[in-house]
């Protein structure tokens, strides 16, 4: 008893609202969304760590183990702690990179590089690149005014983080980012074509960098406190061109990069 009345309170003081929302939407052109609830992350937390060979060979040469005791101090010197993320509002981002077909049927042109004789499949279902931040907001622009009843965005690079995690506290394991992110290509691929992360999301490692709506701080990670200007704003996310190295959530890095493999999702909030 005393259960089912603490699960009733936690439904009314959580909003209702909340609790009504639809998993899952698909918006008049054709974009699908997943309902991201509320939650906290560490954000820019960084343990570097000293390996040493374990049942070497004998007749193999290493380092002294001076070397391994000053790599060990540089690693402890290097280590950050990180901070706590809470996001306190649900909101709807993209289950897959906006394509190409999504951004012909809104803007009437395809600025993509990787389109006609230079793919092998429909280029309409890879996702749309050769963008710059100000493209964004152009295609934004025209979608809100095409759907009065929804607002769209760029996601925060920590709302872009916090999907991307699905819950996981560390960084990816490679085999998980082999099986998850479009890597090692010559090309963009097909949306959905890997597995999708823990709440169903496709391609938020691989496939093209993403823009998000936050400026870059010119550091390795982000600020708790986004700056409010910036040359440059920040990708999320990693590209087709890269490996299972480049592959983490935690990449902080900063446009405009190559431009042929630099796309976007979106974020649709909440009413």
């Amino acid at each position: 008893m005393h259960k089912r009345i603490l699960v009733l309170l936690f439904w009314v003081f959580t909003g209702a609202s909340l609790q009504a929302q639809a998993p899952t939407f698909t918006n008049s052109v054709g974009i699908e969304f997943v309902l991201i609830q509320p939650g906290s992350m560490v954000v820019g937390k960084f343990e570097p760590a000293v390996s040493r060979l374990k049942n070497k060979p004998a007749n193999r040469r290493t380092l002294p183990e001076s070397t391994y005791v000053k790599a060990d101090e540089m690693a402890r010197q290097a280590a950050q702690p990180g901070f706590t993320v809470t996001l306190d509002k649900p909101y709807y981002i993209g289950k897959f990179e906006v394509t190409q077909a999504q951004w012909q049927k809104v803007m009437g042109n395809n600025p993509s590089f990787f389109k006609g004789d230079k793919v092998v499949d429909d280029a309409g279902k890879h996702p749309v690149e050769n963008i710059t931040w100000q493209d964004t907001q152009k295609f934004i622009q025209k979608l809100n005014k095409l759907d009065p009843a929804h607002r769209y965005r760029l996601p925060t690079e920590f709302e872009w983080e916090y999907a991307a995690r699905a819950g996981a506290e560390g960084d990816i394991p490679w085999p998980d980012a082999r099986a998850m992110a479009v890597l090692g290509g010559t090309t963009t691929s097909t949306i959905g074509q890997k597995q999708p992360n823990a709440w169903g999301l496709y391609d938020m490692l691989g496939n093209v960098w993403e823009w998000v709506q936050d400026y870059y701080n010119e550091k390795i990670f982000p600020d708790p406190v986004p700056p409010r200007s910036g040359k440059q704003h920040v990708l999320k996310g990693a590209s087709f061109t890269g490996d299972s190295k480049n592959a983490t959530y935690m990449t902080h890095a900063a446009g405009p990069g190559n431009g042929y493999d630099i796309g976007f999702r979106l974020v649709m909030e909440v009413k």
